[in-house]
């Protein structure tokens, strides 16, 4: 494992995603070492010639004004997982937080991790925050195949400590993969521990799109016809199959269920809202023709 500390002018950047104002990683490449990661492309500018999951750039920053992103929401971990192993020694994120605490910026944080408890009190005092954690099963056997996070369990009680600590918790189901994800079940065991599940369909490209295939070929030879299916053909028929059963298992048990291209954004109630995002890439691209 390949770790250095370097130097950069500044730890947030301009983002165009939908989540926040400004992108936030703390650390270049991710221990994670998730085989479906898109960041993975990061290797492309960094010059690092080891594989992905085996280096990790340790960020120092000068210090700054917070008050310039005052009512900004800032999203930690578009390319990388800021509670990943190293954080426990370098603590990057959390001096982060520190330097930002008061300033009246929107936390939005992603992770795979349960080191993040150990921040829960400091991640509290930003009025609004969230916090998500990506589970694409309940078998640990697969989830040790795709990624070196937490367990699952570990995920879902750190889930639950935020939970009940009245911060906004997300249960993000992604990358579901097609005959080995099952969200519902997933839903069933997070559903009394965050405001939110969103659902994102696993998308296949670049340098992962045959490490993936390869595995479902080796490990799961009678899903070659259904991925080649997807990822080939570019066949929809499994999602929006998948759509509908969601939707169904929603209306039967109480749940609010809208699609990333639905205008309702509903609020909070006892259940949490299940926000389908399998159309989103659709939906970006209508939007651009649009304008």
């Amino acid at each position: 494992m390949e770790v250095k500390e370097i130097k950069v002018k500044s730890v947030l950047s301009k983002s165009n995603l939908p989540i926040g104002d400004y992108s936030v990683n703390p650390y270049v490449g991710c221990r994670f070492a998730c085989k479906y990661c898109y960041a993975s492309f990061m290797k492309r500018f960094t010059n690092h010639p080891e594989p992905w999951g085996q280096f990790v750039d340790v960020k120092y920053w000068d210090d700054f004004d917070a008050e310039k992103y005052r009512g900004k929401e800032l999203f930690f971990g578009s390319v990388t997982d800021p509670y990943q192993p190293v954080e426990a020694e370098f603590k990057r994120t959390q001096t982060l937080l520190k330097q930002l605490q008061g300033s009246g910026i929107h936390l939005n944080i992603s992770t795979k991790s349960d080191l993040i408890v150990r921040d829960l009190d400091l991640i509290k005092s930003f009025p609004g925050s969230r916090v998500s954690w990506s589970i694409n099963t309940l078998d640990e056997k697969f989830k040790r195949a795709m990624d070196k996070g937490a367990s699952i369990r570990r995920r879902l009680d750190a889930m639950k400590a935020f939970y009940d600590a009245g911060v906004q918790t997300a249960l993000f189901i992604s990358p579901i993969f097609p005959g080995i994800t099952d969200p519902i079940e997933i839903i069933e065991a997070g559903k009394d521990r965050c405001n939110l599940v969103w659902l994102e369909n696993l998308n296949l490209r670049g340098e992962y799109k045959p490490v993936i295939l390869k595995w479902i070929h080796e490990n799961h030879p009678e899903l070659d016809d259904l991925y080649h299916q997807i990822y080939v053909n570019k066949d929809r028929t499994y999602w929006q199959q998948l759509d509908e059963k969601i939707r169904e298992y929603a209306r039967e048990n109480g749940f609010i269920y809208v699609r990333d291209d639905d205008s309702v954004r509903a609020p909070f109630g006892e259940l949490p809202v299940i926000n389908n995002y399998f159309y989103h890439e659709e939906v970006r691209k209508s939007a651009k023709k649009d304008k």
